[in-house]
């Protein structure tokens, strides 16, 4: 069986550490991609309440749903 030189497992390491890399940029694009959906979701549910409350008349339920709203804001980002 033939060993494999310094180099040779030098260039293997380094792909593995390219490859973990690769990984770790994609896991956390997927992470970021999935919170966005979820606070765009959130977002527009809350608005569809405060559209609600407005109709409604409810003052009340207005000012709580749009204090949510800004949460989700901050969450965002915006």
């Amino acid at each position: 069986m033939k060993e494999k030189s310094y180099t040779e497992l030098m260039k293997i390491a380094e792909m593995k550490r390219n490859r973990l890399k690769e990984n770790f940029i994609q896991d956390l694009y997927i992470d970021m991609l999935l919170t966005e959906i979820q606070l765009t979701v959130e977002k527009e549910k809350l608005l569809q309440r405060i559209d609600l409350a407005i109709d409604l008349r409810d003052k009340k339920s207005f000012l709580q749903l749009s204090s949510q709203l800004r949460e989700v804001n901050k969450k965002f980002g915006t």
